[in-house]
Formats: C-alpha cells, sequence, structure tokens
C-alpha cells in the first residue's frame, strides 16, 4: 500500500525555497533603465551603420539583459511565488500588474533587435566580419536569421500585448483547475505519483481519481486547446511560417530536415517500446497493462527514498563525474534552492526554474520518494548546472539554451545516477533498475515523439476544419499513443482525456527536445564511459549557451547531429538494454 511521506520529516537540508537568495533589483529600478536605454538609442540609426557603434550599443543591451531583463529580481520573485501558490488571488493580481508592466517594457526595447534584424543583405557581412564584433557575431547571426519573419516594430508590440489573452491565459486557467483539485485530501499531483505505486487496488483508485478530474475540466480544455491553437495559426499566417513546427525550429536554431530525420529515425524504432511493455505486462502477470500502469515500477524498485537518501545518492554520483557538480549540488541543498514536498495549489511535475544571469536558479519537485523522484533530482540538477557553466562562461545575451540540446544535460546526469545504484545491485534489482531505464528512455523518446506526431496532426486538423471537439482530439491523441504503445496497453476508458494535463503540448512542439537531448547524452555517455577524463569536454560544450548553434556545439566533440545514423546509434542503445534485460528476466524464471 502506499504510505504518504511526513512532509514534516527532520531533515539535514532546506525544503523550501529560500527566494532572499534572489537580489533587490526592483520593477521601478528596471524601469528607469530600460528608459534610458531607449531614449538613447532609439531615435539612432549610426549603430546600423558603423561596428564600433553598434558595439557600443550591443555592450549596454548586454548589460540590460544580465540584469534587468523580465523585469529584475522583484519579478523573478513574484513568479516563484506564484508558482507555489497558483490560486492565490492576490499573488495572481500581483503577477498580473509584473506581467503587463513587463510587456511595455519588452515593447519598448524591441526596437533594438528589430532594428538589428532588418538590416540589409548588403550590410550583414560587414557587420559580421567586423573584428569588434566578434563576440557578438553569432548573436547577429540569429537576428538576421529571423529578420524575414518578423513584423514591423508596431505589429510586433500588438502581438505581444495580446500574448497573454490570447495564450498565456488558457494556459494558466488549465494547469490552475488541475492543481485545485483534491481527492480524499490528495492533491492533483499527489493523485498522479499514485498511478505508479505497486499495489494494483492503489493504483486502480487513482487511476478513478485522476480520471475523474480530468473528465470534470475535459470541456473547458476544448475551448482552451481550440483556442491556442487559433492563436498559433493566425501566428504563423502573420509571419510567413510554412508549417506550424518551423518556429520552434528556428527559435531553436536547428534544421527542420535534422528534426525530421529523428522523427523518422524514432518513429521506426517503436517496435522497441512496443516489445519493452510486453515485457512488463509479462513480468507483473497482466495479459496487459492498464494506460495508467505504464510507469509502474517492478521488483526492488519499489523501495522507497528519504529526501535524504537520495541526496546523498545524487550527490555521490556527481562526485564520481565533476567536483564542481557536487559542489554546486551542496550549495543547492543547503542554501533553499529545493522546494521539495507536494501540496495544493503547487504547481505540478518538477522543474527548474532559472531567468537572469545574476539570478539563482531554483529548483521544484514534488517527490513522494519512488525511485523516479531520485532520477528526477538528478534531472532538475542537471538543468542547473547547465545554466551554472552557461553563466560562468557566456554573456548575458548567450544565457540560454537551445531547446534541441536543453534535454542532454538533465538526462546525462539522471543516467549516472541510475549507475550510481546498479554499483552494488544484484540481479533482481539490476532487473528491476534496468526496466526503470528503459521505462526512462520509451518515456523521453518513444513517447515524445508521438505526441510530436499528435501536435502535427492537431495543428493540421485544425487548420482544415477550424474546431476539434473534445472527442476528436481524445481519438487523434489514443491513436498517436498506440501506435508507440502497441497491444500490450490497454487504450483504457479515460485515456482519452490524459493530453489535458500534459502542459508540454502547450508549448508548441517542445517535447521533441526529450528524444534529441536524451539521444545526444547517450553518446556522451558513451565517451564518458570509455575515458573518464572526457566529462571535461561535456562541461566544456555544456558551457556554449546559444554562443554556438547546437550542430557546430556538438560537432566539436565528435557528435554529428545533422545524421540520421547518429540518431539510429542511440536507438540501438536503447535496443540492446532491451534484449539484455529480456534475457535477465527468462535467467531469473520472471517469464
Amino acid at each position: 500500500m502506499y504510505v504518504s511521506l511526513n512532509q514534516k520529516e527532520k531533515s539535514k537540508f532546506k525544503i523550501n525555497w529560500d527566494l532572499s537568495l534572489i537580489g533587490d533589483v526592483s520593477l521601478s529600478e528596471v524601469t528607469k533603465i530600460t528608459k534610458r536605454f531607449v531614449e538613447k538609442w532609439q531615435n539612432r540609426e549610426d549603430y546600423l551603420q558603423d561596428p564600433p557603434i553598434l558595439k557600443e550599443a550591443l555592450d549596454e543591451y548586454n548589460e540590460w539583459e544580465e540584469k534587468y531583463a523580465g523585469g529584475g529580481d522583484e519579478a523573478y520573485r513574484v513568479v516563484l511565488e506564484n508558482a507555489l501558490d497558483q490560486n492565490n488571488p492576490e499573488l495572481k493580481a500581483k503577477y498580473n500588474k509584473f506581467h503587463e508592466a513587463i510587456v511595455d517594457l519588452y515593447n519598448s526595447i524591441q526596437f533594438f533587435p528589430l532594428k538589428i534584424a532588418k538590416i540589409s543583405l548588403e550590410k550583414q557581412q560587414l557587420f559580421l566580419d567586423a573584428s569588434e564584433l566578434q563576440d557578438y557575431r553569432y548573436f547577429l547571426e540569429g537576428q538576421f536569421k529571423i529578420g524575414k519573419y518578423l513584423l514591423s516594430e508596431k505589429e510586433e508590440k500588438i502581438l505581444n500585448l495580446k500574448s497573454k489573452v490570447s495564450y498565456g491565459n488558457w494556459v494558466d486557467m488549465t494547469s490552475s483547475f488541475l492543481s485545485k483539485e483534491e481527492r480524499e485530501g490528495k492533491s492533483f499531483s499527489e493523485i498522479s505519483s499514485l498511478l505508479s505505486d505497486g499495489d494494483k487496488k492503489t493504483r486502480d483508485k487513482a487511476a478513478v481519481w485522476f480520471n475523474d478530474i480530468l473528465e470534470k475540466r475535459i470541456d473547458t480544455g476544448e475551448h482552451e486547446i481550440n483556442s491556442i491553437l487559433e492563436t498559433a495559426k493566425v501566428d504563423l499566417k502573420l509571419r510567413g511560417y510554412k508549417r506550424p513546427d518551423e518556429p520552434r525550429h528556428i527559435g531553436d536554431d536547428i534544421e527542420t530536415e535534422v528534426i525530421d530525420a529523428l522523427l523518422e529515425a524514432v518513429t521506426s524504432s517503436f517496435d522497441i517500446s512496443q516489445k519493452y511493455y510486453e515485457l512488463k505486462a509479462k513480468l507483473l502477470g497482466l495479459e496487459k497493462l492498464e494506460y495508467h500502469e505504464r510507469n509502474v515500477p517492478f521488483g526492488k524498485a519499489e523501495k522507497e527514498y528519504s529526501f535524504d537518501e537520495a541526496v546523498d545518492l545524487v550527490r555521490e554520483a556527481f562526485e564520481d563525474l565533476n567536483p564542481f557538480f557536487a559542489d554546486t549540488f551542496n550549495d543547492f541543498v543547503t542554501n533553499g534552492h529545493f522546494d521539495v514536498y507536494p501540496k495544493k495549489n503547487k504547481i505540478s511535475g518538477a522543474g527548474c526554474w532559472s531567468n537572469l544571469k545574476t539570478q539563482p536558479s531554483f529548483i521544484h519537485l514534488n517527490f513522494t520518494g519512488k525511485l523516479r523522484d531520485v532520477t528526477t533530482i538528478a534531472h532538475e540538477m542537471g538543468h542547473a548546472i547547465h545554466n551554472k557553466l552557461i553563466e560562468q562562461s557566456q554573456k548575458a545575451i548567450y544565457c540560454d539554451v537551445s531547446l534541441a540540446t536543453a534535454e542532454t544535460a538533465s538526462t546525462f546526469m539522471e543516467d549516472f545516477v541510475t549507475r550510481e545504484i546498479l554499483k552494488d545491485a544484484d540481479d533482481e534489482l539490476r532487473l528491476a533498475l534496468q526496466l526503470e531505464q528503459l521505462n526512462d528512455l520509451v518515456s523521453s523518446v518513444q513517447r515524445q515523439i508521438a505526441c510530436y506526431k499528435f501536435e502535427q496532426e492537431l495543428h493540421a486538423v485544425f487548420a482544415e476544419k477550424g474546431y476539434l471537439s473534445k472527442e476528436k482530439i481524445g481519438e487523434m491523441f489514443q491513436k498517436h499513443m498506440k501506435s508507440y504503445m502497441g497491444d500490450f496497453v490497454e487504450q483504457s476508458e479515460g485515456s482519452q482525456n490524459w493530453w489535458l494535463y500534459w502542459d508540454h503540448i502547450r508549448r508548441f512542439f517542445y517535447v521533441y527536445s526529450y528524444a534529441s537531448g536524451l539521444l545526444i547524452s547517450k553518446s556522451l555517455q558513451k565517451k564518458v564511459k570509455a575515458d573518464p577524463d572526457f566529462i571535461n569536454e561535456v562541461t566544456r560544450v555544456l558551457s556554449f549557451g546559444t554562443s554556438k548553434s547546437p550542430k557546430d556545439a556538438f560537432a566539436q566533440v565528435g557528435v554529428d547531429i545533422t545524421d540520421r545514423e547518429f540518431w539510429i546509434q542511440g536507438l540501438n542503445e536503447e535496443k540492446a538494454l532491451l534484449e539484455d534485460t529480456w534475457t535477465l528476466a527468462k535467467k531469473l524464471g520472471k517469464i
């Protein structure tokens, strides 16, 4: 049976965010600095003609990005407070006021990157070749690349102003409604965790609650998804994109052909995930898995961990990899960068929050003591370490990560923590952990690409029909989920609504990043296992931020993401792990 962790258990670590770690740059100070920049540069054209003057302007813009973008420290604090208490009306009002002010700030300063993006083709090479602008060369290349999709300054302002009411408010509404739900004193996040409980009665009861919550909110979700699909359709038409996922690719600085090759490679590997679910069903003694049983752990993987035990496991793995990783982790767990336990109105799932180069990252968990929660700590800490490496190495304008590689550090760290647990494992535990590894691989690769294909169909059918009923959305969703799950997972009644809580679907075409990041990290892991000193090359690549394209960054360590065969190699490793796990299960007499 499920045993709820005592959320007040004594810990040697801080289990709540300490938002006093954030500085004291106020919104009023940000407004003053932004106004000063605007007054100095808005009505000038000389920086669009003369490289030394452009460097002066870019230096000042970079400083703005470092300290003041996003509304500064005061605004960051409000965002984080809202994440912990999504349904507090006072916080919502405060958040809305800050959002309105921040949009106004961005609208006032956006003339600068817009004018740079619109520099004529004849002049572009002059700036790219200028010696004084080499630190900004990649930034300029990026602006020139997106220039043809940008509208006039007035039109861009209108799009910025309407983004919250036409998109953000809808998405926040769905998340907020779900976070309010409780059943028998358990929050939506806790119910989600119970779906994977080792006791079938417990997880089946949780599934009834979960499906009931989704059914209660599905009509609202239907209107929400149609509204943001319509917003996307309008934006695509205004900007002249040829396909709905093109803005994602351009924003991530990755070629559409690379993503198409990834989609093709992973789709052709759906037999791997189907065979995995067949194995899990056999091991659990079930003819088929119910839809909600996909992530049920097997065997010793059902062990529960205290937060302190989880931290010790992760730290040990990090120390073996790189002392910097362990030191950064120690700072996070001892100084209040984690909010650990689930509670009502707190944002669901787990995530790493970061904003400016001068601001600390924070991690939210909904920790319930399962093995998955242990590896989730490593996953989110991978994002935080990635951020730290970039902040120490790059100008503020490069302190970001392409989504094509955003999940590389996180999945890299996750895998090495699993290896740490495997060190002293007997065959029984090894079987359980390998199944957990396969579950993560399938969830991050095949599942996410099936979701990407679902999104593609959503946009295509919406463009044709003009509106999608909840029944039609559910039908499409189940079709794509079945494509990667196969015949050993039941598309159970209620599962047609499970797209509703999948928040990444709202960040259109985000999900490919899990597959690309994991398959890239698999390649890096293989190199580190062969040569532990290669970790220094990994940290170097992770420090690039957006100062290089994903293609160029990984080419420096022998990874060619433009080659379809590269993706196939990663998938072959997944297949080899599956075959080894089948062999081990037979050896132990489990099947």
